[in-house]
């Protein structure tokens, strides 16, 4: 079984930084695509970005082009999420998803991920 644990979520101005951790525990996921997926207040969640478990392919979603950088970290089983120029809309619970399972997938569809963290918090203000 594997856990993961996101990190970093908080309270930022527009305009500003921050970067999320998803630290997995349990087995290692250092094989595993991983993704961030988000949810806004009554909307329904939505793919930001992924990672492939080498970490050599990267996909975003239009919004988080050219702002949002995901990155891992496999000796320390960990995937992050580097977000910069926040902007009100990025306003969500920030959810880690990793893919335990050999096969093709789409990285935007949830339903490809097995694993997932409980969320972390980010607001940004205006």
């Amino acid at each position: 079984q594997v856990q993961l644990v996101e990190s970093g979520g908080g309270l930022v101005q527009t305009g500003g930084s921050l970067r999320l951790s998803c630290a997995a525990s349990g087995r290692t996921v250092s094989t595993y695509p991983t993704g961030w997926f988000r949810q806004a207040p009554g909307k329904e969640r939505e793919f930001v970005a992924s990672i492939s478990w080498s970490g050599g392919s990267t996909y975003y979603a239009d919004s988080a082009k050219g702002r949002f950088t995901i990155s891992r970290d496999n000796a320390k089983n960990t995937v992050y999420l580097q977000m910069s120029s926040l902007k009100p809309e990025d306003t969500a619970v920030y959810y880690c998803a990793a893919r335990g399972y050999i096969g093709s997938y789409t990285p935007e569809i949830e339903s490809d991920y097995n694993y997932w963290g409980q969320g972390t918090q980010v607001t940004v203000s205006s």
